[in-house]
C-alpha cells in the first residue's frame, strides 16, 4: 500500500537516514512530498506546493510524577523550598486511595496522549517500607494497559544503603521498569548509590537518580554516581535528573564531572519547571535560575534530555504534561537559542535512548504513530502549534 503526504517538512535530525530519501534540504529540514510504502516513509519527491506541514515522531517524557500530579487544589501550604514541598506532599498522602491515585494518573496520561507523547517514565514515591506502596501497585496496573508507560521506584539513598531494603524493593520492579534513588548528601548516600548499582546489575534494571537537587556546592552525588558507573563498568541506561548543584560549582569542577559523565555514558535530565519554582528561594525575587549546566554538559558530550517533572502538585503548582511545552520553558530558562532542531532529540530520540528504548525516527516509525502540525518552522511548533496523528483513511 502506497500513500503520499504532500508538502511535508521533516527535521533532518529526526531522520535515521536522511540522505537516502531524496527531497530538498531547506536548512534544518528535508522537504517535499513524502511517500509511504507499507506504512513506512520510503522516499521524498519534489514538493507540489509550499511545505507548511511538519512531520514528527512521538514525543518522549523522560521524567514525571504521575502519582503526585493534580493535587495542588487540595494542598494548603504551597510555596517554599524542596523540603517544604516534600513535607506538604507527604501530608497529602492521607488522600491517596486507589481511586484517587488512578484518576489523577489517568488524567496525566490522557494529557500526555493529547500532546503526542508515546513514551513516558513516571517516578513513584516508595514510602517508608521495603514492600511496594499502594501507588506502585496502582500504576503498575495502569502500565500494563498503557503502552509506553515506564515506572521508576523513587527510594532514598538512606533506604538503599540497607542491603535488605535494597533487595526487597528492587525485586518488586518488573522487567521494563527502572530503579530510582533520591541522592541528597544523606548519611551513607555513597553506600546507597553502590547498592543501587549492585541491584541494577543483578536484575538488569535501568537506573534513574534524583541527584543534587539544590544549589549548595557541596552536593556531590552526581560525581559519585559517575565514579561508580566507571568503576563497575556499568553498561545499562543511567539517567540523572536535576543535577542543579553543578551551577554553583567552579568551572574546573564542572568540566571534570562532565568528562566523567560522558565517559560513563550517563544522561542528564534538565527539569526546568520544578527547579525554577523551588530553587534559589529568598524572601524576595530569586537571583539564581535553579537549572543544571545544559550547555556545558552538552559540549562535553553528555546527552541531555528535558522533562516536565512535577505538574500541579506541592513541588510545582502549575505546569503541563506536554514535552513541547517543557522544551519551550527550557528555551527561556536555559537560553537554548535557535536553531531549535539541535534540542528536539531531548524530547524524542535522545530521551528514548535514555529510557533504554530504541529511538523512534520519522523514517522507522509507522505512519499510524507519526504526528503532524501546521507549522513552517520549529519556533511555531514549540510555541504551541498542536501536534496531531495523521488521519488514516
Amino acid at each position: 500500500m502506497t500513500l503520499t503526504l504532500p508538502n511535508i517538512k521533516i527535521p533532518r535530525i529526526l531522520l535515521r537516514d536522511p540522505d537516502r530519501l531524496g527531497g530538498t534540504v531547506e536548512g534544518a529540514f528535508l522537504c517535499g512530498d513524502a511517500r509511504f510504502e507499507n506504512g513506512l516513509l520510503s522516499a521524498i519527491s519534489p514538493a507540489s506546493g509550499p511545505c507548511d506541514t511538519l512531520l514528527m515522531p512521538p514525543l518522549v517524557e523522560p521524567h514525571c510524577h504521575l502519582d503526585k500530579c493534580h493535587t495542588v487544589d487540595r494542598l494548603e501550604d504551597i510555596g517554599g523550598d524542596l523540603t517544604a514541598a516534600i513535607e506538604a506532599q507527604r501530608a497529602d498522602k492521607i488522600n491517596w486511595t486507589d481511586a484517587d491515585i488512578r484518576n489523577r494518573a489517568l488524567r496525566g496520561i490522557e494529557e500526555y496522549t493529547r500532546a503526542g507523547t508515546g513514551l513516558i517514565r513516571s517516578h513513584v514515591d516508595w514510602g517508608d517500607e521495603a514492600e511496594p506502596p499502594l501507588s506502585w501497585q496502582v500504576l503498575t496496573e495502569l502500565a500494563a494497559d498503557t503502552p509506553g508507560l515506564q515506572l521508576c521506584s523513587l527510594t532514598s539513598a538512606i533506604q538503599m544503603a540497607d542491603p535488605a531494603f535494597a533487595k526487597t524493593a528492587s525485586d518488586a520492579i518488573p522487567d521494563g521498569h527502572a530503579l530510582g534513588v533520591f541522592v541528597f548528601n544523606q548519611p551513607d548516600h555513597n553506600i546507597g548509590i553502590e547498592q543501587a548499582f549492585q541491584q541494577a546489575q543483578r536484575l538488569n534494571l535501568p537506573l534513574d537518580f534524583h541527584v543534587d537537587e539544590g544549589l549548595a556546592p557541596d552536593l556531590r552525588g552526581l560525581e559519585k554516581i559517575a565514579d561508580t558507573a566507571i568503576a563497575t563498568r556499568h553498561d545499562g541506561p543511567i539517567l540523572c535528573g536535576h543535577a542543579v548543584s553543578l551551577a554553583s560549582q567552579p568551572a574546573d569542577d564542572v568540566r571534570r564531572i562532565a568528562d566523567k559523565l560522558a565517559r560513563a555514558n550517563i544522561t542528564v535530565a534538565a527539569l526546568p519547571t520544578t527547579n525554577l519554582y523551588l530553587q534559589g528561594r529568598t524572601n524576595g525575587t530569586p537571583r539564581q535560575r535553579g537549572l543544571t549546566m545544559l550547555h556545558e554538559l552538552r559540549r562535553a558530550g553528555v546527552r541531555i534530555v528535558i522533562g516536565a517533572d512535577n505538574v500541579r502538585d506541592a513541588f510545582c503548582p502549575v505546569g503541563r504534561h506536554d514535552p513541547l511545552r517543557t522544551l519551550e520553558l527550557a528555551v527561556l530558562a536555559g537560553h537554548l537559542d535557535p536553531p531549535f532542531d539541535q534540542w528536539l532529540p531531548a524530547i524524542t530520540t535522545d530521551a528514548a535512548h535514555a529510557l533504554g528504548q530504541a529511538p523512534m525516527y520519522v523514517d522507522n516509525t509507522p505512519i499510524s504513530r507519526l504526528l503532524h502540525a501546521k507549522a513552517g518552522d520549529l519556533s511555531t511548533l514549540i510555541s504551541g502549534a498542536p501536534l496531531a496523528p495523521i488521519p488514516q483513511e
